[in-house]
């Protein structure tokens, strides 16, 4: 979650025709008094946005996303998201809903919203829910993927999509260490000082580590997650890999609950918020996320 004021979110500027929002000209099912619920899933690189939520003096996901999403439906609207990625994060598999009463099919909405949107953000797909389906709220699990470069130089072409560490990391012992989170436990330990959800008790299902050539990557699977937790993990797997006993030194710091145990906060860049998971009756699939 970023900090940020609330902000208006105004009317797309001048009007569009019926043909270029997606909607035949003259067709009077393009506006009607019902209300539906769209979903959609959203594909960014969160480089050079100040994190998905709106803010008052930065440039956000939701604003651009909301500003096309608009153009299309012909009327503002308030994109709500199913995880509130950070600075420099991105989505694979970002999943928003939106409310309207325009009519417009699923084609129209994904290929109308991307010709508004800047080439780092792209709806990948986009279906009508039932008024029960809520991005964040009905969310069953969360998977996040981070990336490390480990491999002494640098990439030019990796730097805003990867964290690069170049000295030798163990991903065997990071993979060991990172199955003392599974479980339902207190993480204050990983928990950023700006955090401000109301329990630091979260339910981590499943953890992984491995590597491929010089990339090591790290998958999570969890219900929610506390503010900075993932890139606070990845930091302290980073320090006890190269411990005597990785495995007892992650349980420590685990027990301890002290975030000054824990390493440092990884990189933004490495981070994706990778796929949401629903109930299977709202139909949601999973995202594509095949660029690596």
């Amino acid at each position: 979650m970023t900090e940020g004021g609330a902000v208006s979110r105004d009317a797309p500027a001048g009007e569009a025709s019926a043909e270029a929002r997606g909607a035949p000209a003259g067709d009077p099912s393009a506006r009607t008094g019902k209300v539906r619920r769209i979903a959609a899933i959203v594909e960014y690189d969160g480089t050079d946005f100040a994190g998905w939520q709106s803010q008052t003096h930065s440039v956000s996901v939701q604003d651009a996303v909301e500003n096309a999403v608009g153009f299309v439906a012909g009327h503002p609207i308030i994109a709500i998201c199913a995880g509130r990625t950070d600075s420099g994060v991105h989505a694979a598999g970002q999943i928003i809903h939106f409310d309207t009463n325009a009519v417009r099919t699923p084609r129209a909405w994904v290929l109308g919203s991307n010709t508004k949107l800047p080439p780092s953000i792209a709806l990948q797909w986009a279906g009508e829910v039932t008024a029960g389906f809520h991005a964040r709220h009905t969310a069953v699990r969360r998977i996040y993927r981070y990336y490390i470069l480990n491999r002494s130089a640098r990439s030019a072409l990796q730097r805003t999509r990867t964290a690069w560490i170049h000295r030798s990391l163990n991903a065997a012992a990071m993979h060991g260490a990172a199955q003392v989170l599974i479980g339902e436990h207190d993480f204050s330990a990983f928990r950023s000082i700006e955090c401000q959800s109301k329990t630091p008790v979260r339910r981590v299902q499943r953890i992984h580590v491995e590597r491929a050539g010089d990339t090591v990557w790290l998958e999570i699977e969890a219900n929610a997650y506390l503010h900075h937790m993932v890139r606070n993990i990845v930091g302290t797997l980073l320090d006890v890999q190269s411990e005597a006993d990785p495995v007892g030194t992650m349980a420590r710091i685990l027990a301890g609950g002290e975030r000054r145990a824990a390493g440092i906060t990884a990189p933004a860049a490495g981070l994706y918020l990778w796929r949401v998971e629903y109930p299977a009756v709202y139909c949601i699939p999973a995202p594509v996320g095949g660029f690596w």
